[in-house]
């Protein structure tokens, strides 16, 4: 609990004309913010504390970032229900006025829930070392071993698993080294360079992102297999508009295929596989033979653009057999105009028969 000497310095630092501000939005004791909305009675007081606290250290009450409400939980150490309560107060008066929640930032479950944070610190150096041991070659090992590297190294930041599964190519970024993470919420989950023992988590995402620029230039399965057996240089350029939007992490099939439509990985598939990984219980897989490809040596690009010669008169004889066939079928609409109407004729004589019956 804070001290009344400790709030009451803050109380003394209160900007009167911050209620007036246009500017900057602050949390008051007050039954209405600034912009009509009413805050619930239970979190005046919260509420009250925490503006007062960021008029103290100059930072912006509305919208406050996960690390100020982090830091403010460390300096007004209280009970776990109690931070829970501020971290619930401060979240609703932001939703309320439009803007994330800052309390569900990772950065602030870790202080609210010290236990969880201890095994994410257990677990996180595993699943580096595990995302580390994958295959990056062969097929389909390579494959399921690239994706599932970056997979764990995402999993690693304590990011849960629905949010993992929503992910797209263009939340992901590279920040001088560090792997960073946005979700769809506005959160951002970052890992240095350092933070892997074995590798780091930036080699992991650009293998993975090869293969889907791969896909984005040939979409072909067995041309993967081939690069993923004897690898070639991929240019990997900026996401377009659409591409950004495609799911980062994809199911994939026995054989090595992707979904022809994007799909992304449901959120019990990831957990499942985080757990197999943890447990040791993910099978090795057996390699799949690669289809049998001449001019092997001239690259993927030899082996789609392959030159046709066709004939001179192809078109010529196509137009002509296309004529011949619009005359021969001609009138078939009013043969089948005939059947019809014996059928319906037999049809009726039979339910005449059947009634006379």
């Amino acid at each position: 609990m804070t001290t009344p000497g400790r709030h009451d310095e803050y109380r003394t630092h209160r900007i009167p004309s911050l209620r007036q501000s246009t500017s900057t939005e602050r949390l008051d004791d007050s039954s209405e913010t600034v912009s009509g909305l009413r805050i619930p009675a239970r979190y005046r007081h919260d509420g009250a504390l925490f503006a007062d606290w960021c008029t103290a250290t100059d930072q912006p009450p509305l919208p406050a970032t996960p690390e100020a409400l982090a830091l403010f939980l460390r300096e007004h150490p209280a009970a776990p229900a109690t931070q829970r309560r501020r971290v619930s107060a401060i979240n609703t008066v932001h939703t309320r006025h439009g803007h994330p929640a800052p309390g569900r930032s990772e950065t602030v479950r870790r202080r609210l829930d010290t236990t969880r944070a201890a095994r994410l610190d257990r677990f996180a150096p595993l699943l580096l070392h595990k995302a580390a041991e994958l295959p990056v070659t062969g097929w389909p090992s390579g494959l399921f071993g690239r994706r599932d590297a970056l997979l764990l190294t995402l999993a690693a930041t304590g990011m849960p698993f629905a949010q993992l599964a929503r992910l797209r190519r263009g939340d992901i970024h590279l920040d001088a080294g560090a792997l960073v993470a946005t979700t769809d919420g506005g959160e951002r989950f970052c890992l240095a360079p350092e933070s892997a023992a074995a590798e780091s988590p930036a080699a992991v995402y650009r293998r993975w992102a090869e293969i889907q620029a791969f896909l984005d230039a040939y979409p072909n399965t067995d041309l993967l297999a081939q690069h993923l057996t004897d690898p070639i240089e991929v240019d990997q350029g900026a996401l377009t508009d659409r591409q950004a939007r495609h799911p980062l992490l994809c199911p994939i099939d026995r054989w090595g295929h992707l979904p022809l439509m994007p799909q992304p990985m449901t959120a019990q598939s990831i957990a499942s596989i985080v757990r197999d990984h943890l447990a040791g219980r993910v099978r090795a897989r057996a390699p799949l033979p690669l289809r049998k490809q001449s001019d092997r040596d001239e690259g993927p690009t030899a082996w789609i653009e392959s030159e046709i010669d066709l004939d001179p008169h192809y078109y010529k004889r196509g137009i002509a057999a296309r004529r011949s066939a619009h005359d021969s079928l001609d009138g078939l609409a009013d043969v089948f105009d005939e059947i019809e109407d014996r059928a319906d004729a037999l049809l009726e004589e039979l339910l005449t028969v059947l009634e006379e019956l």
